[in-house]
């Protein structure tokens, strides 16, 4: 099932997206949300119709660095001996079409496709075979970089996690194997960054293992998985594209932060 999130009339909701064309999709609205059972409602309105938001408002997004060998590689660094974790706060989160406004502070705005996983309810120190079960379903993310920031302070909190920097959508797909798919960046329909999920150094599986044995996650809660090779740089204007196999396309455009 795909869910999104979404505005319609001052109201937000939660819909079920159904149809295969992108010219004729819709929106079952969800009774409820999707962190607990839920119905369908059966009142369906066109996805042209509404606006998409982010798929979830975290209480906190756990990113993960360097997850692919050739990312590090690109980045003067060898793969780390243990995951390398940081937070994006929740005023980064933006949605599908929602801008990233490029900051006065850096000179060095770069992208960074990734797949993001969405906790369904609140866990703490996860078996790793039960990790699986603890996953409402998987959308795509942007880690917007200051990479001249990043390089220059030792904490990433402001190179990483300032307002906009965390796209996400363009919605939660919770019916797909994340062990083994494409996934790609496109600015202005050129191609950046190509590269499959099978190449994380780190699975999901063992991502949720080593975050929960330090804290708890929360039924909305986000973990980005780390970015294949390619990064690159952003400009005022640039439409940067996510897509990852199975799950769909989060499209944004930069813009000048007023």
């Amino acid at each position: 099932m795909r869910i999104a999130r979404f505005s319609i009339d001052g109201n937000v909701a939660f819909g079920a997206v159904e149809g295969d064309s992108p010219d004729s999709l819709v929106l079952d609205i969800i009774k409820g949300i999707p962190f607990a059972d839920f119905e369908l409602s059966g009142t369906k309105v066109p996805l042209d119709k509404v606006r998409l938001l982010p798929p979830v408002l975290p209480n906190k997004v756990v990113a993960i660095g360097r997850n692919y060998a050739e990312h590090a590689k690109e980045m003067g660094g060898a793969v780390p001996d243990v995951p390398v974790t940081f937070f994006k706060p929740s005023t980064s989160v933006i949605g599908p079409g929602d801008p990233i406004a490029y900051p006065s502070f850096t000179e060095e705005l770069h992208h960074e496709a990734e797949l993001a996983v969405v906790i369904g309810r609140m866990c703490r120190e996860v078996p790793r075979e039960r990790a699986r079960d603890v996953i409402l379903g998987y959308t795509c993310a942007n880690d917007v970089t200051a990479r001249d920031v990043q390089r220059r302070e030792d904490q990433w909190a402001r190179a990483k996690g300032f307002d906009s920097s965390c796209p996400l959508g363009p919605w939660i797909e919770t019916d797909v194997e994340p062990d083994d798919l494409t996934i790609q960046c496109t600015v202005n329909g050129a191609q950046r960054q190509l590269g499959r999920t099978s190449d994380m150094v780190r699975s999901v599986e063992d991502l949720i293992v080593h975050i929960t044995e330090a804290m708890t996650l929360l039924p909305g809660d986000v973990i980005l998985t780390g970015t294949p090779a390619g990064v690159g740089p952003l400009t005022v204007g640039d439409e940067v594209a996510v897509s990852i196999e199975g799950i769909g396309t989060l499209t944004n455009k930069v813009i000048k932060r007023g």
